[in-house]
């Protein structure tokens, strides 16, 4: 039976991780959504044992070489039979609140699309949970998706254009966009659970650092690799 549901995770060397995401998403989605699910896990060059522990949790691996998110989470979309996309980072754990609330919402036809907030593994530094916590008030008070958790019904992703592949960064704020003109977008107060990883292994001058690129470069700071660090240097916490 073709699921209803379809659990799509990008992936570049996430063996310390992609297991726990996969197990989230089994054990959540049977006890909270209706139509079954499928897990996709798209498998991006990694050097590690992403793939292998993937498969062996289940989960359908596909391989690309692409080193782009927004080319990434396309590629898993591609392949995808649900009717109802989800896009889950691979150190983000999805609950059964949260996919309660979804499937509630889905029941709703008019409802197209939306996103869920986010709680934190463990806490950041102090530093950086002030400057989350800011940020994350007037991202979703702007009613946008965090990449951690992005949810869209099939047909209304390929209406929006699917993720830009132009931007190597910000690709959920560009699709948030582009779905909320084309109906009701919503925000779940239940949150999933992501990792504070890049705040832990990342310094406050790291992060201004990033600041002043995008600042300096415009929306050209997103067109490439260069300067995104945060998100392409490949490293990993032990």
């Amino acid at each position: 039976m073709t699921p209803r549901y379809s659990f799509i995770i990008p992936a570049y060397n996430e063996q310390s991780l992609i297991a726990a995401a996969i197990d989230a998403i089994d054990t959540s989605a049977p006890a909270a959504l209706t139509g079954g699910h499928e897990t996709i896990v798209v498998n991006d060059a990694s050097t590690d044992r992403t793939a292998e522990i993937a498969r062996a949790k289940g989960a359908r691996v596909i391989d690309v070489h692409k080193r782009q998110i927004a080319a990434v989470r396309n590629a898993g979309a591609q392949i995808a039979t649900g009717q109802i996309f989800i896009f889950v980072d691979a150190d983000t754990l999805v609950t059964i609140p949260t996919l309660r609330e979804l499937d509630r919402l889905m029941q709703n036809p008019r409802i197209l699309a939306g996103g869920a907030r986010l709680d934190f593994d463990r806490p950041p530094p102090f530093w950086a949970h002030v400057a989350a916590r800011i940020f994350l008030f007037f991202f979703f008070a702007a009613n946008l998706a965090a990449g951690g958790f992005i949810f869209a019904r099939r047909e209304t992703f390929l209406q929006a254009g699917r993720f830009d592949e132009r931007f190597f960064c910000g690709e959920e704020v560009h699709l948030s966009k582009a779905l909320k003109r084309l109906g009701k977008f919503r925000i779940i107060k239940q949150p999933v659970i992501t990792s504070a990883r890049k705040f832990r292994m990342k310094t406050a001058r790291d992060h201004l650092n990033l600041l002043k690129h995008m600042v300096r470069r415009g929306k050209k700071g997103w067109e490439s690799r260069e300067g995104l660090d945060i998100w392409y240097d490949g490293s990993r916490e032990n």
